[in-house]
């Protein structure tokens, strides 16, 4: 592109926080320098666990960062919450390599956010093609398999459509705030039977004894930290999956981010019994990561979901999207959400396949997204559903 070089950097920390956020923007502090250089210093997010740091940064004659993308070379589908193991099995079938494949997305965070990430004042210039374009040259000259963005926006996926790369189309859950007053007014949006089983749900966790904090800012410490790193880790041992979130990512997110920070923890007799982690920008709350020691009925509902929407409401944000996955969510107000993902496929025979399967799978997601939405809480479920456009 005339004026602008666009080339790779095997690491955050190579680039100016100040010039990446620029680009990035406040609508996800998820794409912030902070939140990525957080996972690359801790090696959450290396080659060692996988995700080899590779990202575009585009510069103009004066050395200026005026676009960027976080982008990695990945040997696993591990991390990313948009699956596409029979991609790899059908591409072994056939006697070819799926991976190494590129991938474009922020590690371990299934959240909607920019990925084409240009300078406002550069918007309009071709940039957001000219870093999709680098992405299919890298495939080309390295022989990979294929390029995925995932959890992009949908103006992004509408664009890179007409680009020529396969969208796939998924599904979240999330809560949106109607400007209610409190929960008692958000409650008083639910059929009368919904609204009966939250306030016995939110009575029977507290009745165990737990006292819940909210805590942002300088008020989590390294004790939080501490405790919330073993309810990580108990976490994944039961779900039988990998830690790559060090003790270190969580102490570099707590003194680089910590404004960003809503940590949710439950204690009992003096000990951190159950932490839930969420990052929140200007206008959404984002739940992450939830652990507890012990068993503690309906004290995952009330720290992930209740207290969060408690949180939006009382600092005016307009929706909580409480990560990947979990129909429970409906009935406690999260209603269904469309997410994208962008697939670009290098071999003519395999993108065809691809092409195919999405075809047939888009219109199974969308009954499914209405489906679920007539099982919504609330007394009039029409105009509360996020409806694909």
């Amino acid at each position: 592109m005339k004026g602008v070089e666009i080339h790779t950097i095997e690491g955050i920390d190579r680039v100016g926080a100040a010039q990446w956020d620029a680009c990035a923007g406040d609508t996800s502090p998820f794409c912030h320098h902070a939140f990525l250089a957080a996972l690359e210093r801790s090696a959450s997010a290396s080659r060692r666990t996988g995700w080899g740091p590779l990202h575009l940064v585009a510069q103009d004659d004066n050395g200026a960062v005026v676009a960027c993308s976080p982008l990695y070379v990945k040997n696993h589908s591990f991390g990313e919450y948009v699956f596409d193991w029979s991609w790899s099995e059908a591409w072994q079938r056939t006697g070819r390599a799926y991976y190494p494949k590129l991938q474009c997305a922020i590690p371990f965070a299934p959240v909607t956010g920019p990925r084409l990430m240009v300078r406002p004042d550069w918007r309009g210039r071709g940039l957001e093609q000219a870093l999709a374009g680098s992405m299919v040259r890298i495939v080309d000259e390295a022989a990979l398999s294929s390029a995925h963005i995932t959890f992009l926006t949908a103006d992004e996926a509408q664009f890179l459509a007409g680009e020529g790369w396969l969208i796939r189309l998924g599904m979240q859950f999330h809560w949106a705030n109607a400007g209610y007053r409190d929960f008692d007014d958000f409650l008083s949006a639910l059929s009368s039977r919904k609204r009966k089983t939250i306030r016995k749900e939110r009575e029977r966790a507290l009745g165990q004894g737990v006292t819940i904090h909210t805590l942002t800012g300088a008020a989590i410490t390294g004790e939080h930290w501490d405790a919330f790193h073993r309810f990580y880790l108990d976490t994944i041992e039961k779900k039988w999956a990998h830690a790559y979130l060090t003790r270190d990512f969580f102490s570099r997110l707590g003194a680089t981010m910590a404004d960003n920070v809503v940590l949710i923890m439950a204690e009992k007799d003096g000990r951190w019994v159950a932490g839930a982690l969420n990052l929140r920008s200007a206008d959404a709350l984002y739940g992450r990561n939830w652990g507890a020691e012990g068993d503690f009925r309906f004290l995952h509902f009330e720290m992930c979901y209740y207290r969060a929407i408690d949180y939006a409401i009382a600092h005016g944000l307009s929706r909580v999207e409480a990560g990947a996955q979990g129909e429970h969510k409906i009935s406690r107000g999260y209603l269904p959400a469309p997410t994208y993902s962008a697939h670009w496929i290098r071999e003519k025979e395999m993108r065809f396949a691809i092409a195919d399967f999405l075809h047939r799978e888009t219109p199974r997601v969308e009954a499914e997204m209405a489906e679920l939405a007539e099982q919504g809480p609330f007394k009039d479920v029409e105009g509360r559903v996020e409806t694909l456009q």
